[in-house]
């Protein structure tokens, strides 16, 4: 048998995430510790596995820490191809044994729907055969200490389009990010000094229940919805450590981090940033959209009643498409979704993403432009447009709509319109 790794004794050969939070934890950089289970270790010799690395771990036999379960495939973290979201991830695990439920199924999804559909549409759009199979595939697991979030997020390092660091947070763990649960806080930091702040509305948050197991989705209180979850110091210590990663792995870097409640700001993830981002709103002027509906939330039969009408919301992915309008509101409406149809929902998961492989455009009432889906979108240079309040209400029925990735708009086309 094998044994554990510990994270900072972690190679390439126990794929690219770990490979990289070892060698960042090496350097000193905050990252929290942990091991690897190497993908060799067999299903029955697991437990003992598991068990010696949470001893470790803990310094314990209880091995009673929260921990995060996450995968370190053989084929993600590329330069070109991310997987973001696409293999399971697991937090707040306690105990040995539901660390190896969650280590077996981690290791399950790379050979599940999300993660095939994945990797055919990334072969299919680099011009390669794309028959769905993965075929050597391995998963190493990383097991590191959960962090209680007070605040987490998501940044872009400056550099991946020429200067900017671009921060997205919300409150709690960072899943209500990178799953585009929420509209988060957004930040663009040039040369280390903040140039722009969008305050999003942040009425969720995903926690570790106190002394518990797992992760608890909670309101957010009204007092904190709509106010900044970071002050503008901790922003550019953010953006700072950013930086320092970037300059430590050469090249722009896709960072996941966190601050608990002492106000200690940790490293959880690095990744090389795969597809740079549309312009952003500095970029563009704030120029105004001509015939956009003004408000937070247009109205369903205002829209119905307004051909031409435009919605408005956040440029994720560019491009542009004409289609169909499919609003989908779960799983249980996938199979209605056509190839060149318009996806339409409140918010997209990674076990959405077989439905990227078909959609001519997607448009979604939350998430930032740093969430999971968003970057899978611009992987796949599928135009998307983020956080239009009240798209799934507005867009329900509407027919045909216009797309425009780079300017964050949904154009309803008149009745008998045709596109071009």
């Amino acid at each position: 048998m094998l044994p554990v790794v510990p994270l900072h004794a972690t190679t390439a050969a126990h794929g690219g995430k770990a490979a990289t939070l070892g060698r960042l934890h090496r350097l000193g950089l905050p990252v929290p510790d942990g091991f690897v289970v190497p993908a060799e270790v067999a299903v029955e010799h697991l437990p003992a596995a598991v068990g010696t690395g949470l001893g470790e771990l803990t310094g314990t036999e209880r091995a009673d820490a929260a921990v995060a379960v996450r995968s370190s495939a053989s084929d993600e973290d590329g330069a070109r191809t991310s997987a973001a979201g696409q293999y399971e991830t697991t937090l707040g695990v306690v105990g040995v044994d539901d660390v190896v439920a969650a280590v077996v199924a981690c290791r399950a999804s790379s050979h599940g729907v999300r993660a095939t559909a994945y990797h055919a549409a990334m072969s299919y759009d680099a011009g390669r055969p794309a028959d769905g199979a993965q075929t050597g595939v391995e998963v190493a697991v990383v097991v590191q200490r959960l962090v209680d979030a007070r605040v987490a997020g998501v940044l872009f390092t400056a550099g991946f389009d020429g200067g900017r660091t671009v921060i997205e947070a919300s409150w709690g763990l960072g899943e209500s990010v990178v799953q585009g649960a929420v509209d988060p806080d957004r930040w663009t930091v040039v040369a280390g000094r903040v140039v722009d702040h969008r305050t999003g509305s942040k009425r969720t948050r995903v926690d570790r229940p106190p002394a518990g197991a797992g992760t608890v989705v909670r309101d957010v209180r009204p007092a904190d919805r709509d106010r900044p979850c970071l002050e503008d110091a901790t922003v550019l210590a953010v953006a700072a450590l950013g930086e320092r990663v970037a300059d430590l792995l050469g090249g722009p870097q896709d960072v996941e981090w966190a601050v608990d409640d002492d106000g200690t700001l940790w490293l959880l993830q690095a990744r090389p940033v795969t597809a740079t981002l549309p312009p952003d709103r500095c970029e563009r002027a704030m120029r105004p959209v001509p015939g956009a509906i003004p408000g937070p939330s247009p109205a369903h039969s205002e829209s119905r009643d307004r051909p031409g009408a435009v919605l408005t919301g956040v440029a994720g992915s560019s491009g542009w498409a004409t289609g169909p309008a499919r609003v989908v509101r779960g799983p249980d409406d996938f199979a209605a979704v056509r190839p060149g149809d318009v996806l339409v929902c409140r918010e997209t998961d990674p076990a959405w993403t077989p439905l990227f492989g078909v959609a001519a455009a997607v448009v979604t009432e939350t998430g930032g432009l740093l969430s999971h889906a968003a970057i899978v979108a611009r992987e796949l240079r599928l135009p998307a447009v983020l956080g239009v309040p009240g798209a799934v209400r507005a867009l329900h029925g509407a027919g045909t709509v216009d797309v425009d990735g780079d300017a964050g708009t949904v154009t309803l086309e008149p009745p008998g319109a045709k596109p071009f």
